[in-house]
């Protein structure tokens, strides 16, 4: 069924689960959860911690993010939410907006990349427009035609999330830059698990969040900045992103110089945190599979699952128009009810995101859980 082969144990799912939901939440790797406990325990024992170890796990996790989804180490920021990378992205941005500028959103998008971009439109008097959902689901013809060179900010994704609608990101940062237009990509329900080409889009900000796709804990998130915005201000001064860091006897000769690339955005404590151990092995995990490897994997699942799922009367979006790995199937006519409830009681798991139900398969998904889901939904439908 896969490319990579089942990786069901490596992950902690019982026989009787069918689990279809990493969308809205990943399931954390065996190797992650054990290095979690090993990270706390290692907090009961502060004087074995040199200085040296508040900086290692970060920078690792750097080092790992550029050779999965490119750029340099240095442009990736630890951050514990998508939340934070887009307010940090307004935050460097809000000074270039002015009165009549433009910030281009997507409809019925994810809150963390709304409401950042209202606090600075009030505050600066740019206005938030929104591209409508296409009936034909081309998401990329309608951003294309909504970009302008009055639209100064555009803050998107590569895949819509809440039914995997895909965008071309290339096309569309290429139009962002032919219209000197700012793009900012929440790539939350993507990166880790289609292919990203970073050096084609050249988004200015790139953030995901790592508690679903990156398979990471709760609490570990990425922000990639662009060369042009490394010298921004961040949106808060944590001492770690000093130039003096590392040099805890001379933390009180406070440095007003930043430590290189983008490391000035990262959260506050990002280097003393328990979680970074089980989001390095996620990452790591994510580097043995190889991403290309895991989208054709996922793609070939959700191909099965849609053909059968078009042959019970579910409506889903053609293949140009949609991501490998999440996809969103409207329900048959005369179908309604709890039908997501109706399928956790059987054991298996989807979500409903507006009039889809929403299927976010992983490597752990198994030839049982395919039969499960089936069995599921017709006796659901029936």
């Amino acid at each position: 069924m896969y490319a990579l082969g089942s990786q069901r144990p490596l992950f902690d799912i019982p026989d009787g689960v069918a689990y279809f939901n990493t969308a809205y939440n990943g399931p954390l790797l065996n190797a992650s959860r054990e290095r979690l406990v090993a990270a706390a325990g290692a907090k009961s024992r502060p004087w074995e911690r040199t200085p040296a170890d508040f900086f290692a796990d970060a920078e690792r996790l750097r080092v790992l993010a550029a050779g999965l989804f490119g750029a340099d180490a240095d442009g990736w920021a630890i951050i514990p939410a998508s939340s934070y990378g887009v307010s940090t992205a307004a935050r460097a941005v809000e000074p270039s907006l002015r009165p009549g500028d433009r910030v281009l959103l997507l409809d019925e998008e994810f809150p963390s990349n709304v409401l950042p971009w209202r606090r600075v439109a009030r505050e600066t008097g740019a206005e938030i427009v929104t591209v409508p959902t296409p009936q034909d689901f081309d998401w990329t013809g309608a951003v294309l035609a909504a970009l302008a060179p009055d639209v100064r900010v555009a803050s998107l994704a590569p895949c819509h999330w809440t039914n995997g609608a895909r965008l071309d990101l290339a096309r569309i940062g290429e139009a962002c830059r032919a219209h000197g237009t700012i793009l900012v990509v929440d790539a939350t329900q993507s990166l880790g698990a289609m292919p990203l080409d970073l050096q084609a889009i050249a988004p200015d900000f790139l953030v995901a969040s790592g508690y679903k796709w990156l398979l990471c804990p709760y609490g570990f998130s990425l922000l990639y900045v662009a060369p042009a915005w490394r010298d921004a201000r961040p949106l808060e001064e944590t001492w770690l992103a000093r130039a003096n860091a590392e040099d805890f006897a001379g933390l009180v000769r406070y440095s007003d110089e930043y430590r290189s690339g983008a490391r000035r955005f990262d959260m506050g404590e990002t280097c003393v945190t328990t979680v970074l151990p089980g989001a390095v092995a996620a990452l790591e995990q994510l580097t043995a599979w190889g991403v290309p490897a895991i989208a054709e994997s996922l793609g070939a699942v959700n191909a099965r699952l849609i053909e059968s799922l078009e042959t019970l009367g579910f409506k889903v979006a053609p293949a140009t128009q949609r991501c490998p790995h999440l996809f969103g199937a409207r329900l048959p006519d005369g179908v309604g009810g709890d039908v997501v409830g109706a399928l956790r009681s059987r054991g298996v798991y989807i979500s409903q995101r507006g009039a889809s139900l929403r299927f976010a398969p992983h490597l752990h998904v198994t030839e049982a859980d395919i039969a499960k889901l089936f069995e599921a939904l017709e006796a659901t439908a029936a």
